[in-house]
């Protein structure tokens, strides 16, 4: 078929119908915003220490029978262990009084035999105090974190299939209705496993919601209109919704409650089913070019422009000979090929674990865990409307470089800060955490500017998949404060500040034409390759290929 643009031009650039089509497709990323991170605060651990049974204990026995522990330089009560139960008895029967008459030093201790005792100062009920993950099996939060990431790992592969397939609109409320689905039934779980398999559902349903809805809006929308959508609409409704979050929470301290409502704001979706339209574009690939034009005419009709006659002409219909089909085995052929790639998957890898990694760590920072959660999303807005006016002014290699080491820098400077200073801690964190949300957007970007047409999907997905096993090792990381608080900062700073010196090593593609071919792109390689000047060739001479506007706004969605 002809260029889908050129034939659809005269529906114009920002009629009424792309404007309605714009909002209505941006509000379907509030959901992904608010039901990717409630583990926040449905897992979050308040305070506890050992639940002491009601027996016969004097008042001082029953104060003191608790030991104390240094963390980080600070005399905290234990949360893992209490004195043996039998022996304080027994001094406490016998009249002692602690401290004065023994040494509590000397006493045995013994783990929480009888269960924990939990703080309801901030939160009600969370899936820690309901099913005990604290101490020995503290390991089990960031393992059902992580399962969420596995499920955006399975449906990242198997969405753009099913969409393919069955069509873009279908998909996006088919995952809708799932996502919600398995929300609900995640707050009837009867145990940690349940829960850990039902958000390995939400995560598969949510990812495809996002990829989903991100197709069709490229499809469905004028040149500039998706611009607009792929840079910076997406990314701020989800912003919207991860903003929304921590008041929702503030507001349902109970986690079951919680998950219920959020399941329940899908049903607002609803409605949209009959606004929104399949993707005309697939609907021709499919051979339906009667339901398509139905629906450019009606696309007409509120923009109130003319349509001709026939908008998709049969004449215009071409049989397009398969070419070569490229897997990841052509991406391991070449050497230089090998030293790009390896190098995107380490910077796809460390970005995802730090901005994952200070997301889920909102909950253990000191002050108000709402609160921080809400500032920790507000910081994403300016970070995502200031790389969008960087990418079309700046080199990419030195614009991201830039922000991993602002990212990371502050990250290695937070273990300085005194307890005392909490708030330039929290600040630091802040600034982090928009170095790495600058450098999330930028990354996508730079990623499908360097690959060539050929190879830039199955790049692409490569790319995709290091990120997901870097957000599946997020939890873990955040994990590492429970031995000390610094050791994440460490980690995550340091990683990052090791792949802003890999990115100097990649090509820069600013203000270059996208590579096609193989042989384009490895006439460009950096420091890796030693030559940083793209060379086109055809028929054995050299010439520049003209850059093709079309192809340049479309590395927005190749990007997925």
């Amino acid at each position: 078929m002809g260029d889908y643009d050129e034939e659809t031009a005269f529906l114009g650039q920002m009629g009424p119908y792309f404007w309605v089509t714009f909002f209505l497709l941006n509000t379907v990323f509030v959901s992904t915003g608010f039901n990717g991170l409630y583990i926040i605060f449905a897992g979050a651990a308040p305070k506890h220490s050992c639940l002491i049974p009601e027996i016969n204990l004097t008042e001082e026995w029953r104060n003191a029978i608790i030991p104390f522990t240094t963390v980080g330089g600070e005399e905290v009560q234990s949360q893992c262990s209490r004195y043996t139960l039998a022996v304080v008895k027994n001094l406490s029967d016998e009249g002692y009084i602690p401290e004065r008459d023994v040494n509590l030093t000397n006493l045995s201790q013994e783990r929480c035999l009888d269960g924990w005792n939990y703080s309801k100062d901030i939160y009600q009920s969370t899936i820690v105090t309901e099913w005990n993950l604290v101490c020995d099996n503290q390991w089990k939060v960031p393992f059902a974190s992580s399962t969420l990431f596995v499920g955006y790992l399975f449906g990242s592969l198997i969405s753009g299939q099913l969409s393919d397939r069955f069509g873009r609109k279908k998909v996006v409320f088919m995952s809708l209705g799932a996502q919600s689905l398995s929300v609900l039934l995640q707050s009837f779980s009867q145990s940690w496993k349940i829960f850990c398999v039902m958000f390995l559902f939400v995560g598969a349903s949510q990812i495809s919601i996002y990829i989903s809805a991100f197709v069709l809006g490229t499809e469905l929308l004028s040149k500039t209109m998706r611009v607009l959508f792929t840079t910076l609409g997406a990314f701020l409704f989800y912003c919207i919704g991860y903003m929304t979050l921590p008041w929702i929470a503030y507001g349902i301290r109970d986690w079951r409650t919680l998950l219920a409502v959020l399941s329940a704001t899908s049903v607002v979706y609803i409605p949209l089913w009959w606004f929104i339209p399949e993707s005309p574009r697939w609907l021709i690939t499919q051979g339906r070019v009667t339901e398509a034009e139905l629906i450019v005419r009606d696309a007409a009709r509120k923009n109130k422009v003319q349509t001709p006659s026939v908008i998709f002409k049969e004449s215009e219909v071409e049989e397009i000979l398969p070419g070569k089909k490229y897997t990841m085995l052509d991406v391991l052929k070449s050497s230089k090929l090998r030293c790009i790639t390896l190098m995107c998957l380490l910077l796809w890898m460390a970005i995802n674990i730090g901005y994952f990694g200070l997301s889920l760590n909102t909950s253990n920072l000191s002050g108000n865990p709402f609160m921080n959660c809400f500032l920790s999303a507000i910081t994403e807005v300016p970070a995502y409307i200031v790389s969008t006016c960087l990418l079309r002014k700046c080199p990419r290699r030195a614009i991201l470089s830039t922000f991993l080491i602002i990212g990371g820098g502050v990250l290695l400077l937070i273990q300085f800060i005194p307890d005392t200073l909490h708030y330039l801690a929290l600040a630091l964190e802040m600034i982090g955490k928009f170095g790495f949300t600058m450098a999330f957007t930028i990354v996508y970007i730079y990623t499908a500017e360097i690959y060539p047409t050929v190879l830039r999907n199955v790049g692409m997905g490569m790319c995709s998949s290091a990120a997901r096993i870097g957000s599946i090792t997020a939890p873990y990381v955040i994990y590492l404060g429970t031995y000390n608080k610094v050791l994440p900062y460490i980690l995550m700073g340091s990683l990052t500040i090791a792949s802003s010196v890999v990115n100097l090593f990649l090509p820069e593609t600013f203000n270059k034409d996208l590579p096609e071919t193989v042989e384009q792109m490895q006439e460009c390689q950096g420091f890796c390759g030693g030559s940083t000047k793209r060379k086109y060739f055809q028929n054995g001479a050299s010439r520049k290929r003209p850059v093709l506007q079309k192809e340049k706004s479309e590395v927005q969605t190749l990007s997925l």
